[in-house]
């Protein structure tokens, strides 16, 4: 890789210790948006007979991930991954109203290397896992192990994991946080907030007036740091980061804890497909949290599920698990067939810039052969890659509805061996291009399901 050509990347590497930095006009399409009913009974979602669990543990292990090219080996120096890589994926399948059908996740670290089939209950959670927070250092000395756990009371559980540092994947947590100010009354999409950046390095950037829903999506759309850094301070002005981690918990999903400083946040996949299904929404409830609370979608009003899935759903980073922003370049692989969002396309010639990222394909014929759109947010540093969102079928097309996550420390620090040299003048591929294969593995799985 030629010199300077990750100005952005190597920006974000320097803020780690704050921040994840990676992370139309297509709105998100609205699934069970209506009020939806509490007395409603649940839906079993465990994947009763295996099948979606063995066919994403398969589609997993068809990646090999560990064949990936280290960048910065201990000691420095380039070579092949010392161990295999910690990955966690789960999908969840979805009725045409949004009702989840069955759940499986998949874990992969140096401990599991072909892989660990996590079992699913049917409130869509799991109690065999010992989590551990995410430490670069004890990744590399201790086999993927860490040492302090996520949750209390999980020591004697048979699965032990350390969960990949979520990245800007994070700023979902911090988007759901917001939309319930928002429903509560206690603040405005369209009021203006002043934010005054309290770091002095800079990453945060500078003093800004802006409406609150023009933070929120920069955060989303092209994963605005600064903009996530105002937001974050939003949620301080109106009672902390701990009230929302205890919501979280409270509604069954516990793992997701957000840091005010963002280092040591921690989202395992699981929960965050829950938190994608209460934005996504489904009629009834949608699980039960374990102290009996019938959890549904009236988390969030439908006017902000509503506005949260068209952020998702303009997207501008299409470049993990969809590689639409490269269309027909060949390498990366192509990933979830989805429609470029029209927001980010040059309609003179078809090339998708967002935030002053080029990409220089012509997505126009992509988007003729699309089948799906993919609400989402992706997330890439140095140590941690990942997607995460909500897929639909186009009308016309093969059915299928699924969330997808995948959470990784595959960050840009990981390449391909052999991958060819970016075009001058084009944002770099700057991640394996197993991320995309395996969405186009889990994206014919789901689709093969829905249409048996």
């Amino acid at each position: 890789m030629a010199a300077g050509a990750y100005p952005r990347w190597l920006a974000a590497a320097a803020a780690l210790v704050f921040l994840a930095g990676c992370t139309s006009a297509l709105p998100a399409p609205s699934r069970g948006s209506g009020s939806p009913s509490p007395a409603a009974s649940p839906t079993p979602t465990v994947d009763r007979n295996g099948r979606l669990a063995t066919e994403l543990l398969q589609a997993v292990r068809q990646q090999n991930f560990r064949g990936v090219t280290d960048t910065a080996l201990p000691g420095g120096g380039s070579g092949p991954a010392r161990q295999v890589p910690n990955v966690d994926v789960t999908v969840v399948e979805l009725a045409t109203d949004g009702r989840p059908l069955s759940t499986a996740d998949v874990l992969l670290s140096p401990r599991y290397p072909d892989g660990k089939v996590v079992p699913v209950d049917t409130n869509l959670a799991t109690d065999q896992v010992r989590w551990r927070y995410w430490d670069d250092s004890e990744w590399d000395r201790q086999n993927g192990q860490g040492s302090r756990d996520v949750l209390p009371g999980l020591e004697k559980a048979p699965i032990d994991y350390m969960s990949p540092y979520p990245a800007s994947i994070l700023k979902l947590m911090v988007g759901y946080g917001i939309l319930r100010l928002v429903d509560r009354g206690q603040l405005s999409l369209d009021q203006t907030y002043s934010y005054e950046p309290t770091l002095p390095d800079g990453f945060c950037g500078g003093s800004v007036s802006r409406k609150v829903r023009q933070f929120f999506d920069d955060m989303i759309t092209v994963s605005s740091d600064a903009s996530t850094c105002a937001l974050i301070q939003v949620l301080r002005d109106h009672g902390g980061i701990d009230a929302l981690n205890n919501q979280f918990t409270q509604l069954g999903m516990p793992t997701l804890k957000l840091v005010g400083g963002f280092t040591g946040s921690n989202m395992g996949a699981l929960d965050t497909a829950k938190l994608l299904l209460l934005i996504s929404g489904g009629p009834g409830t949608l699980w039960t949290a374990p102290g009996g609370r019938a959890v549904t979608a009236a988390e969030l009003t439908a006017a902000s599920r509503q506005f949260f899935l068209s952020e998702l759903g303009n997207q501008g980073l299409n470049q993990v698990l969809s590689t639409s922003n490269w269309c027909g370049r060949g390498y990366p692989s192509a990933g979830i067939p989805q429609v470029t969002p029209s927001r980010w396309i040059n309609p003179s010639n078809g090339t998708v810039t967002a935030d002053g990222r080029y990409y220089g394909r012509d997505v126009r014929p992509c988007n003729a052969t699309a089948e799906v759109t993919f609400a989402h947010k992706t997330g890439l540093v140095v140590r941690a890659g990942g997607d995460a969102g909500i897929v639909h079928s186009l009308p016309g097309k093969p059915g299928r509805n699924y969330i997808i996550v995948v959470q990784s420390h595959l960050g840009n620090r990981y390449v391909d061996p052999h991958r060819p040299a970016d075009p001058s003048g084009v944002y770099p591929v700057a991640y394996t291009q197993k991320f995309g294969q395996l969405g186009l593995a889990i994206d014919q799985i789901v689709t093969a399901h829905h249409n048996s």
